[in-house]
């Protein structure tokens, strides 16, 4: 199975749910990878530790490899690093993302990624795909790769604006490209109980027949000391509540996967 998590729009959260999302899948049995897209590499400094020239090349290598073969080319590897918690590994990213995303354009690599997790699907039982903040070519190389697609949302009514597109962009790309993506579900990060107008926000989008899922991830600054620790939450403290929020979004997903 793999999963996308996308979303145009910056400071939703995306790089916190799939990392999170990863972390517990992994925590729980299943042999997990994420990949990094995004050049910030935020995900791969969240579950590395690593910073600036420590971190590997990882998916920048890979797609270098594929604007250097020719079509009797050897097959194009991808180096895996391997965290520190039991069955989660990263394929990591770094900021030559950037300067190689117009020569991949130019060559119509698209398909490069597919083609990559093809072959990762014999090792890996889950596969998260995080990607840039913006539909652009990794994040289209992602939603083409990927079974499913999971949105970000964090009830701003900037974000409410932008889902409808989003939404829309998704349907188009998967009759082009992947009949086989399914929106999984919005995901509610930084939900904030005590105030009224998320909720309306939410009730709004449900009634219209949205996906929002059921499971509202809640704002906390145990979030932000995850990240300085680089220590996912069911690391850092399993019994929190926001902990057990990403435990029972979790458990949701495999349930309808």
């Amino acid at each position: 199975m793999r999963r996308v998590v996308f979303n145009q729009k910056g400071g939703v959260g995306k790089s916190s749910i799939a990392c999170n999302l990863a972390a517990v899948s992994a925590n729980e049995g299943y042999r997990t990878l994420l990949i990094d897209l995004d050049a910030q590499a935020n995900s791969t400094q969240y579950l590395t530790g690593l910073t600036g020239e420590d971190i590997p090349m990882g998916i920048a290598d890979f797609f270098k490899q594929t604007l250097s073969s020719g079509p009797f080319a050897k097959k194009n590897k991808v180096d895996i690093y391997e965290t520190p918690f039991d069955n989660l590994h990263v394929v990591t990213a770094t900021a030559e993302l950037a300067d190689l995303q117009p020569k991949l354009e130019a060559k119509h690599k698209i398909n490069k990624l597919r083609k990559l997790l093809d072959e990762l699907d014999e090792d890996y039982d889950r596969i998260y795909l995080d990607t840039p903040p913006a539909l652009n070519f990794y994040a289209v190389s992602a939603l083409i790769a990927a079974d499913r697609v999971l949105i970000p949302f964090d009830c701003d009514s900037f974000s409410r604006q932008a889902l409808y597109g989003l939404l829309a962009e998704i349907e188009e790309l998967k009759d082009d490209h992947n009949e086989e993506l399914q929106v999984e579900g919005i995901v509610v990060n930084q939900f904030q109980a005590r105030a009224s107008l998320p909720q309306q926000m939410l009730d709004e989008l449900i009634a219209e027949g949205l996906p929002v899922l059921p499971v509202y991830l809640n704002s906390s600054v145990k979030m932000r000391e995850s990240h300085q620790a680089s220590l996912p939450l069911i690391h850092l403290e399993p019994r929190h509540k926001l902990t057990q929020q990403f435990v029972e979004l979790h458990a949701l997903l495999e349930e309808n996967a």
